[in-house]
């Protein structure tokens, strides 16, 4: 049982039979640094920090399902064992750090085949040829670009769908192989599952268009498709663009209807992302307001009586608690954050639980620490 000074957000939580340290998960952020979808040493460093630095989950960025499903030439991989093992040295150093290591499983979709981000952000052009990126051929539910400019994508046949469907459970299958105790299905940010619940992507007249059933039938289908091979003892997450924010587009109302469907399938959490659906994710805008996000969760949650996860300028350990508190969300997502300060949680901790010192942190650093904590009381020191 949790000491009475203990907060929410350093609790732990037992989602099936796993049991994670506290409520504070580090979301996927793409690397652009892959080499045909393998990882490498930055990767290795990247998420290996987080664990160190006291996360209860750590996920991957999004690693796509198929060559086909990538975002850049950059992008990390999960369609063969090969690029499953090039995780495993990752794997098993977040679990011997006490986290929990987590996959994001994705296909890219008609946003597919992009530049890098400081390359330019948008569709490849004639700039990146010279260092050997050429475009691929990309799909979608319905034949029309993501923006004026960028690459026209090629239209699913069902069999292309179903074989997509396979990608997926098979993905799952690697991963799963190499020790992940979490695998999320992204279907948010205007990715390919993303654009085949919005009706502003999605106008076919077949059983995957149409209707919110129709639309939500890929998505639904992905979701069992995995849940029948990811170990029924292992939670299941989904990433949910919850509403698209454009008139005519995918409504808070939908992803309610979406998460009930997904918890009769055998999701445990939906991670509740927003908006995407046209251009690069990750294009600049004005920079909303701090938590903007957490109603999204916080309704779907009530609603769809499935646990959230809440993402999206959470900056503070005071906020990060506030929406655990008040049953807005079941866990907590950071991400910028961490990569200003991998020791985010570490650091969130001592300041709700200061009671604690440096007990919770690595041995190698706890020890350090505390011997210096001694030193400033002893010479009637206070920390700057």
């Amino acid at each position: 049982m949790p000491n009475q000074t203990q907060s929410l957000l350093f609790r732990p939580i037992q989602l099936r039979t796993l049991k994670i340290r506290n409520r504070l998960v580090i979301a996927p952020m793409c690397q652009y640094s892959a080499v045909d979808g393998m990882a490498n040493d930055w990767h290795f460093a990247h998420l290996a920090k987080f664990a160190v630095g006291g996360a209860g989950v750590v996920f991957t960025e999004a690693a796509a399902v198929s060559p086909e499903g990538r975002i850049t030439h950059g992008d990390l991989g999960i369609w063969s064992m090969d690029h499953a093992r090039a995780l495993e040295r990752t794997v098993a150093f977040i679990k011997d750090h006490g986290a929990v290591p987590a996959i994001q499983i994705s296909h890219a979709g008609r946003k597919a085949s992009m530049q890098r981000p400081w390359h330019g952000n948008g569709p490849l052009d004639e700039s990146d040829f010279q260092w050997g990126e050429h475009p691929w051929e990309i799909v979608a539910p319905s034949p029309e670009p993501t923006n004026e400019g960028w690459l026209l994508p090629k239209e699913l046949t069902k069999q292309d769908v179903q074989e997509l469907v396979q990608n997926f459970a098979d993905a799952a299958k690697n991963a799963h192989a190499v020790r992940f105790e979490i695998a999320e299905i992204h279907g948010a940010h205007g990715y390919l599952i993303h654009s085949f619940l919005s009706p502003l992507s999605n106008h076919r007249t077949d059983e995957y268009g149409g209707s919110l059933q129709n639309r939500m039938r890929f998505a639904l289908e992905v979701a069992e498709a995995v849940r029948a091979v990811w170990p029924e003892e292992l939670p299941l997450f989904f990433r949910v663009s919850a509403t698209d924010a454009v008139e005519g587009g995918w409504l808070v109302d939908d992803s309610v209807v979406l998460a009930k469907e997904l918890k009769a399938l055998g999701v445990d959490v939906v991670d509740c992302s927003s908006r995407g659906i046209y251009g690069a994710a990750t294009a600049a805008r004005k920079i909303p307001a701090p938590g903007f996000q957490v109603p999204y969760a916080e309704r779907i949650r009530k609603e769809a009586e499935i646990a959230t996860q809440a993402v999206g300028l959470i900056l503070t350990p005071e906020q990060a608690e506030a929406i655990l508190q008040e049953g807005r969300a079941d866990l907590v997502a950071i991400a910028r954050e961490a990569l200003y300060n991998p020791f985010w949680p570490l650091h969130a901790q001592e300041q709700l639980e200061p009671e604690n010192g440096f007990s919770d942190r690595p041995k190698q650093y706890g020890w350090w620490l505390e011997r210096r904590a001694q030193g400033w009381r002893a010479s009637g020191f206070t920390k700057p």
